[in-house]
Formats: C-alpha cells, structure tokens, sequence
C-alpha cells in the first residue's frame, strides 16, 4: 500500500523494505532529517564512522563478506567528496554499495551554497549509475530501483544524492512491489551455441587451463560450488585473480595458486603454455595479463562475463559468452555430461606432469634466519595457527604484504578474502576489516597490514573501540613504503626517493590511547606466541610486527614482460636487469 510519510522517513523506511540491517555513516547538515528519522527506530544499526572514506570501505567489506549490498550515509559537499576513492574502490572490483548523500535543498542548488558540491557530476564516473531526486514523490522508487541496479548484473556502486528540502517534504511512498526499476534487465544466460563450441573445446584440450576472478564469487554460492564441481570433475588445472581467491580452494588438487604479477611460477607458466584458457568471471586487468601481446599466445580463450562491456575489451576472445556465471556453469556441465563428460585424458597427463616439473621450482620457497622476522615467516606463521577457523576473514591494505598475503594464505571458501584489486586503495584494509566484524560479530577478522597504509585510515581505531570490534590489525612493519622501494630497487637504480618514514609513531601506545590492545613482536622465536595472544584477545588489537626491512616480494613479472619471464628470489646472482637477490627465467 502507498502511503504518505517525509522523504526522510521513505529513506529509512526504503531501506528496511531491502532488508538492510546495517548502515555506515557521518552525519552532517544535509542529512539531519534522515539522522532524526535514524533515531526513532531501531531496526537498522548505524555505525559511526571517524572518516566518509572509512565509511565506504566498511561497506564494502560487509558486501563482499555477505554477498549483500553494503549501504553508506553522508552529507553533502565534503561528505560525499570524501567518499569518491572508496566509490572508486567498489567500481573497479564489482563491489555492490548504495551510498546516499545528502545536498543542499534544491532551490540553492548552483549557487556556491554552504558545502554544495556537485555529487552527481564528480560520481558519474565512479558509479555503476546515480541519481539526483528533486521530488519526493519519486524518493523511494528510486532508492528500490538503485538496490536493483547494485547488485544486478556486473554489482557497483550507485549513489543517491538527495537535497534536504526534499527530506523534510511529505509526498507518497511506493513500496519494492510496485517500484519501476527501469529498462536495466542484464542477461544472465549464455549464448546456448557457444557454450556448446566450448564443451567442444574441453573435450580435445590437451593444455586446458581455467582462469577465474572475482564475478564467481560475485555471482553467489552455487557459482563456486558449480566450479569446483566442473574441475575437479574434468581434472584440470585452475588458478585466479587476487580478487576470486576462495572460489576453488586452496588445499584442492587442481589449485595452481593466484595468477600475474605476483603469482605462482607454475599457475603463469601454465597461462603462458596452455592451448584452451577459460576465463569464468575475471575481466584480464594488466597485473594478470603483463604485456598483451605475448599473453598467453597459443591458446584457444574463452571468456565467460555478465558484463558485455569487458568482452573484448583487452584481450581478444575466440569464444565469447555473456552472462551469470552460474547459468554458464550450470549449462556447461549439463551439456558436458550429456555428451559423456569427456576429457583429453592422456594430453592431461602429459599437461600435469609439465606443471608438476615447475611446481618443485617451489617458487615461494624462503629461509628464515637471524634474528629479524621475514614478512613471509610471520605470513606463513599467522597461516598456520589461523588456517582451521572456519570463521576467519583475511582483509588487507595494499603493498607487498598484499600479495605475501595472497602467497603464503590460503582460502578455501568464498567471501573471506577482502583486498583492494583493480584501484590498489591504501587504507582500504582497515575499515573493510570493521564492516567485515560487523557482519560477522564472532568471526575471527584479521587485517593483514603494512604500516604506511594502515596510517592512511587509523583513525577508525575511535570506531573499533566504540563498537568493541574484535578485529585484529597484524601490521607488517618495514619502515618503508614497501612495494614502492621494491620498485625503485628494481627499475629506478636503487634510487629510493621518498619511499620510507621519518616519523613512525609508537603502535602499542597508539592502540592503548584508543582503548584497544597494542602488541610488538620483533623476534622469530616469540612470533607463534604473540600471535596467539592476539588471537585469543577479546577486543581490538593492533600487531606491529617488526620485519626485514628490505625483503622484496617474488615472483615478480617484470614490467613489459609476458607471464614466461619471472623474478624469482632466493637467488645468488643477478639477473638480466640487475637486480640484487633474484634470477630471471
């Protein structure tokens, strides 16, 4: 039934008929009714965050956490300004949000107004889509038609922005039922003739490989459930973006580890050599594909993807499929085992025996000696005390401690891993880690961390502390701006311009002025202990791990090189650039 309410009680109302329990948010001028609305009821939780930036990335931790979209709430002008990166953020790794922000009312729209700010036109290209509701009567069609268009298709992040004048306006509420949600119906089953072409492909392959990324985990449960039965059922080899880890697990046997820049030796060696690539779900960023032209060169490609727009649009595909992962999947593997689930079997064996050779190069391979902690130890080590917690989400900021993260942890479930992908956001780990706790209230959280960027958002320490969050920052701490000063070893002649602090403060006694647990481990021998006192602490803790300062992270492909020519570390001589500690191959 429509009814008539203020379009700040439509906002709240709006939001509980989508079935959201949880919104993140700042308050300010502009979205004082909706604050006053916020008040009056209880059904919907609101976090205080310490910055709008926080805010978004707590919900984009609680969205990838739960498959739900995450909600964000701020005011106008510097509010919504503040929320750009994070928005950002999501976009690029397909990240479901509705973000509403408040604006000036809209008689005093374009007249430099008190924090007026433009918010559709600086969010048009950071949003899947946004809206600018000037009457009331349309409020919460358009709130129901922005969570339509969050998480259908491609998710991203959408933004309302709504002036105050039509906050404290009465007008008519429609409900979810009778809601126009507009001509946006994205096609979710594939192209019946070629998913058939591919099954095709499956059955002679003799060097198959299947390449996955975050649209099967973005699709839903069943999707990696179906992919993990399509595997395991074929015997080939898989690997995946630093953004679909969890799909397929990691203990399988088909797991060839993440893939590009920083990936396996064998899981590039094998996309370098395969003769039939599967891409389900990934959209062949450059950190996977290195230089394109010598990207995977002799194979067959599939790219299976909701989102017609990445078909094509770096890498060019021979068999191309619009749609859900999960319809793709379910119609592949019934097609498959209608025409007798049939495989190449001794071209696989000959294929697994090559990838069999690469893995004994053991490419993670490290020795932990002397009395400093090496980022990879103290990774291998949080691994190991950690792995059998069914309930542990691993978030992380960027850096090198990203990818030793993604290296040296493995992840048998979907929705656990939460890391910044396709914008690299320092900063993102911390807050995503609280709206990560948020929605999972007695699951162990663990922000995996370097200490320059887990600076950028500390201040969400205030909100840790307020909603006694348990989450666990385990910072890496190198002194250095890490995967910067890698890079300046590397390619800029060990010229390190700026890539370390002067003035790192004091963690333990940062933690303590919060409220929350500091602890400081600096040698090998006390590592397995503190970590399980962090742990085992019921309320906030902030790790500074002290580590080798210049341990660099390998593999590594090279700038402008393809997936066969590798950094690989723990090497005595220098390679064919230059480079102190590791060999080209």
């Amino acid at each position: 039934m429509t009814r008539q309410m203020t379009g700040a009680k439509m906002v709240v109302q709006a939001l509980k008929d989508q079935g959201v329990d949880t919104v993140f948010g700042y308050p300010g001028g502009a979205v004082l009714p909706i604050y006053d609305e916020i008040f009056q009821q209880n059904a919907i939780r609101h976090i205080l965050v310490r910055h709008e930036q926080g805010a978004v990335h707590m919900a984009e931790g609680y969205a990838r956490s739960t498959g739900k979209p995450g909600v964000v709430l701020v005011t106008s002008g510097p509010g919504a300004t503040n929320a750009v990166t994070g928005l950002t953020d999501a976009l690029m790794d397909s990240i479901p949000l509705v973000v509403l922000t408040g604006q000036v009312p809209t008689f005093m729209i374009g007249s430099d107004a008190f924090q007026e700010a433009d918010t559709v036109g600086i969010t048009r290209p950071c949003t899947k889509h946004n809206w600018l509701v000037k009457e009331t009567d349309q409020l919460s069609g358009t709130i129901h038609e922005a969570f339509h268009v969050a998480t259908k298709g491609r998710p991203g992040p959408v933004l309302i922005d709504i002036p105050k004048d039509v906050q404290f306006a009465n007008g008519t509420y429609t409900p979810p039922a009778k809601a126009d949600l507009g001509h946006y119906q994205p096609r979710v089953k594939g192209d019946p003739e070629t998913i058939a072409a591919l099954v095709e492909a499956l059955e002679t392959a003799e060097r198959p490989i299947f390449y996955t990324g975050g649209g099967v985990i973005n699709s839903g449960t069943r999707a990696s459930e179906l992919l993990r039965e399509l595997v395991d059922a074929t015997g080939m080899p898989i690997t995946s973006t630093l953004m679909g880890l969890g799909a397929y697990p990691a203990s399988g046997k088909h797991w060839l580890g993440m893939l590009g820049m920083h990936g396996l030796y064998e899981a590039n060696l094998a996309m370098h050599d395969c003769d039939l690539m599967i891409n389900i779900g990934a959209r062949f960023d450059d950190r996977i594909t290195g230089r394109i032209d010598a990207f995977s060169p002799k194979s067959t490609k599939a790219h299976i993807d909701i989102d017609p727009s990445s078909i094509n649009k770096v890498i060019k595909t021979d068999l191309p499929i619009v749609g859900d992962v999960t319809h793709v999947l379910e119609e592949m593997l019934k097609l498959w085992k209608q025409r007798g689930s049939k495989v190449n079997r001794e071209g696989l064996q000959k294929w697994w025996a090559r990838i069999e050779e690469w893995k004994a190069v053991d490419c993670l391979k490290f020795k932990q000696t002397g009395p400093t902690i090496k980022p990879q130890h103290a990774l291998a080590r949080l691994e190991a005390l950690t792995k059998d917690r069914k309930d542990r989400f691993i978030c992380t900021e960027v850096g090198q401690h990203q990818m030793w993260a993604a290296q040296y942890m493995g992840f048998e479930d979907p929705n656990h891993w939460m890391t910044s992908g396709g914008l690299g956001t320092m900063g993102y780990g911390f807050p995503a880690s609280i709206g990560v706790q948020i929605a999972h209230p007695d699951a162990l959280v663990i922000n995996v961390a370097g200490e320059a960027s887990w600076l950028m958002n500390m201040q969400e320490l205030g909100t840790a502390a307020q909603y006694r969050l348990p989450v666990k920052q385990f910072i890496l701490n190198n002194e250095r701006l890490g995967m910067v000063r890698q890079w300046q070893e590397l390619l800029h002649g060990e010229r390190y311009s700026h890539s370390w602090s002067d003035a790192l403060p004091d963690f333990v006694k940062l933690a303590e002025a919060f409220g929350a647990k500091g602890i400081q481990c600096s040698d090998p021998a006390d590592l397995d202990d503190a970590i399980m006192e962090m742990i085992n602490y019921e309320g906030p803790v902030v790790f500074d791990c002290l580590v080798e300062k210049h341990e660099n992270c390998f593999p590594m492909i090279p700038s402008g090189e393809p997936h066969n020519k590798m950094l690989l570390g723990e090497a005595s001589t220098k390679d064919a650039i230059g480079t102190k500690g590791a060999v080209l191959v």
